[in-house]
């Protein structure tokens, strides 16, 4: 578990991110499966030290157990936490990163709409960075 997140991060540095009252970490959502929670999504903003292409970006990010891969709740989940955001941002592009390794992630990435932007070398692996453009409506 935890193969493609990057190492740990420092324990200051993540309650420093994360609110004490969850309602107001808007863009974070739990994925429950009868009553448990299975995953977990966040949207939230790439940090300016982040890749250049994705600074100040909204980030897609997702983390699920395993006994929930290969069920379609990740597609199902970050396609509607991506609707979400769209209506709460309309025409916000979000970013994802993943390591080219983890072949889930990618194929999800593709699936969501994704396409790719860079690819660079951190934590020790090929990673991969895509952009997800805003949908306009035709009409």
């Amino acid at each position: 578990m935890h193969t493609y997140l990057g190492g740990s991060r420092p324990r200051d540095e993540l309650e420093r991110e994360t609110p004490e009252v969850p309602e107001r970490w808007p863009g974070s959502f739990v994925v429950e499966l009868d009553g448990s929670m299975i995953g977990q999504i966040l949207l939230r903003r790439a940090p300016e030290h982040h890749r250049p292409a994705a600074a100040g970006k909204a980030d897609l990010g997702y983390l699920f157990l395993p006994r929930a891969w290969g069920f379609g709740y990740a597609a199902e989940s970050c396609a509607a936490a991506l609707e979400w955001l769209a209506d709460v941002l309309p025409g916000e592009p979000v970013v994802l990163a993943t390591q080219t390794a983890n072949v889930g992630s990618m194929r999800l990435a593709a699936k969501l709409g994704f396409t790719e932007v860079e690819r660079y070398h951190a934590w020790n692996a090929e990673q991969w960075l895509g952009v997800r453009s805003p949908v306009t409506p035709s009409g």
